[in-house]
């Protein structure tokens, strides 16, 4: 039997013990054609890059599959049947990895406690050199080249030519 990582992305209406069912569900279907699933990870609700098929959230879950292709062709043909699936993808590893998948230990990082802001030391804002960006400038010249304007009067009569 060949290894495999599979992924799939239910829809943002179902709760999560919906997920949690289709992920028994889809189980069910390797178990009885003679696979197993070592792993299920259930990475919760949550925002996708861009919407698919007018969801913009999806219940996101890893399965590690030890199985025969034909279970694996099975479950995918269902999933391109349930309406409640909206993407999967099923990649073939030559080894289950062991722990915590990647998506799961960001989660654990981004949960550790961050130090206080003020213990970082301030940088000081007096060693830049002064900006001098107003003064030094020498004067645009554009402005005082032009003649006064004229009122929108005088503007219009030299469009229509009357003047």
């Amino acid at each position: 039997m060949a290894y495999y990582e599979h992924v799939f992305l239910a829809r943002q209406d179902i709760t999560s013990q919906q997920a949690e069912e289709l992920v028994a569900h889809f189980k069910g279907i390797l178990e009885e054609r003679g696979g197993k699933v070592d792993k299920v990870e259930s990475w919760g609700l949550k925002s996708l890059q861009f919407r698919i098929n007018k969801n913009r959230k999806a219940h996101f879950a890893l399965m590690n599959i030890d199985a025969p292709a034909d279970a694996v062709q099975e479950m995918e043909r269902q999933m391109r049947i349930h309406e409640d699936i909206l993407r999967y993808m099923t990649i073939r590893v030559d080894a289950l990895e062991e722990g915590p998948s990647a998506m799961m230990k960001r989660s654990d990082r981004d949960d550790r406690p961050r130090g206080d802001r003020d213990d970082r030391p301030r940088r000081d804002r007096d060693d830049r050199p002064p900006r001098g960006d107003r003064d030094d400038r020498p004067p645009r010249g554009d402005r005082d080249d032009r003649p006064p304007r004229r009122d929108r009067e005088d503007r219009s009569e030299a469009r229509t030519g009357d003047a």
